[in-house]
């Protein structure tokens, strides 16, 4: 009978005192002692994510400064294991980063702009290197590469407006392979929420 890994993975994939506690699978007893990170990894990627994995990746997008003592009494574990759990969705990168949330019109950027560019060409080298331009640009925030008549959107902060059109003319219609450029200046945020839903 074949053994399927990923559900012996699932079943408990945390160590205690040195050895594996693993659920009706014996044979990855000893492989778990000397397996690489990067299998490992690959284990929890193949894998389900169980209740309280689920639970914690809720509570750090909610709050990612909590303490983990604090994480660890939200999901019902003690310190060691939460943080083990913790560190592995970190090591699988399901947990990619923390950040600060700032407050953009407090430091001084009013406004926000989304820019619709459309190439000359699309050839997969040109669209890397418009990617590479946008990249070095700190006022461009976000950019997404999309399907149909416009090829990239931008969301850009600046300072107000005079310093937005400098940006423009400056670093985006001047572009190379860049063909036309449009723009839409937001009015208010109706809506802004990090990350994904999670059930």
């Amino acid at each position: 009978m074949e053994t399927d890994y990923r559900e012996c993975f699932v079943s408990d994939r945390w160590v205690k005192s040195g050895v594996a506690l693993w659920d009706n699978c014996n044979v990855l007893k000893l492989y778990y002692k000397t397996v690489r990170l990067s299998d490992r990894i690959l284990f929890m990627t193949l894998g389900k994510f169980d209740s309280i994995d689920t639970q914690i990746l809720r509570e750090l997008q909610d709050d990612g400064r909590m303490t983990n003592v604090e994480l660890a009494q939200r999901v019902g574990l003690t310190a060691p294991p939460c943080l083990r759990r913790v560190r592995g969705l970190e090591d699988a990168g399901v947990i990619r980063s923390y950040h600060a949330d700032l407050d953009a019109a407090y430091l001084g950027f009013g406004i926000t702009v989304f820019a619709m560019v459309s190439l000359r060409s699309q050839a997969e080298l040109d669209l890397e290197a418009f990617e590479t331009h946008v990249a070095r640009l700190t006022e461009v925030r976000e950019c997404y590469m999309l399907n149909g008549e416009i090829d990239f959107i931008l969301k850009i902060v600046a300072r107000d407006l005079q310093s937005f059109q400098q940006f423009l003319t400056s670093h985006l219609t001047s572009a190379p392979n860049v063909s036309s450029v449009k723009t839409s200046l937001t009015i208010r945020r109706s809506k802004h929420v990090f990350g994904v839903p999670i059930d």
